[in-house]
C-alpha cells in the first residue's frame, strides 16, 4: 500500500459515523448489508449515510453491488489488510517473533 492510499483511509475512518458503518460492515461479513439495514442500524438520515459511504468508496474501504432495486455494500478486507500490514509493517523492529497482524478471513454465513 502507498502512503496516500493509506492516509486517504485513515481520513475516511476519522469520522464516528464512517467508522461505525466500516466496523458494522465488518461485522457483517461478506455478504454485507443492503443502504436500508446500515442506514437502521447506525439511525442515521439518507442522505448523510450516502455522503459517509461515498467517502468510504473513494478510500477503497467498501464496495457495492446492485441487487434489483437494493444496494448492497460490502467491507473490503483486503483493503482493511492491506492498511494493517501496512501500518505495522516495522513493528517491533522486524523481529520474528513480533506477528502483529494476519489476514481477516470472512467465512460466509451458512444457511
Amino acid at each position: 500500500m502507498e502512503i496516500k492510499d493509506a492516509l486517504a483511509a485513515l481520513s475516511a475512518l476519522g469520522h464516528e459515523s464512517r467508522l461505525a458503518a466500516f466496523r458494522q460492515l465488518v461485522q457483517a461479513g461478506p455478504e454485507g448489508l443492503s443502504v436500508g439495514e446500515l442506514r437502521e442500524h447506525l439511525a442515521l438520515p439518507p442522505a448523510t449515510l450516502s455522503a459517509h459511504l461515498n467517502v468510504l468508496r473513494a478510500a477503497g474501504l467498501v464496495i457495492d453491488q446492485r441487487e434489483g432495486r437494493v444496494i448492497r455494500v460490502r467491507a473490503d478486507y483486503a483493503r482493511m489488510d492491506a492498511l494493517l500490514a501496512y501500518l505495522t509493517e516495522n513493528c517491533c523492529a522486524g523481529s520474528a517473533e513480533c506477528v502483529p497482524t494476519q489476514a481477516c478471513k470472512p467465512r460466509r454465513k451458512e444457511t
